[in-house]
């Protein structure tokens, strides 16, 4: 399985990115083992558009655009479900056991992300009802995929 993250924004350099590069490679190099072949970031610009109507559709567009052919997609967004570590990684192994062949992380720009993209996932998840600043987004999903290989590789890393 293909796990992508697909998001509005671009790290720059500084504490934020260094720490997202250290999860996605642990993730990447205990993930193999466990069945997750690939863990890719993409990153395209906020849109500058001049309304937030605009801005959704234009970056909604976008997120569509990259999104794999036949994925389980998952918009991070504060009005979603929001899942125990244990249960995100039984999620993860759900879909690793059931042949998906790419989960895709959907992070939207500042003002979220258009209906039409929270309607097409299969899933809406949230980090909890605080609203979170995009470059800590992807830290923090960067960890939880970490933390989910640890669990279904019976690393130590995580403790219940």
């Amino acid at each position: 399985m293909r796990l992508a993250i697909i998001a509005a924004g671009r790290l720059k350099p500084g504490p934020e990115r260094t720490l997202a590069e250290d999860y996605l490679k642990r993730a990447q190099g205990l993930g193999r083992g466990c069945g997750i072949s690939r863990i890719a970031m993409t990153e395209f610009n906020e849109s500058q558009a001049a309304s937030t109507e605009l801005r959704l559709a234009e970056e909604g567009r976008i997120i569509a655009a990259a999104l794999p052919d036949i994925s389980f997609a998952v918009a991070l967004d504060e009005r979603g479900k929001a899942l125990a570590s244990a249960d995100f990684a039984s999620l993860l192994r759900r879909h690793l056991d059931g042949g998906t062949g790419d989960v895709a992380f959907l992070i939207g720009g500042p003002d979220g992300h258009a209906p039409a993209v929270r309607d097409k996932a299969a899933l809406t998840l949230s980090f909890g009802p605080m609203t979170w600043p995009h470059r800590l987004v992807r830290v923090m999903l960067l960890e939880q995929i970490y933390r989910a290989i640890t669990i279904l590789a019976g690393h130590p890393y995580h403790r219940a």
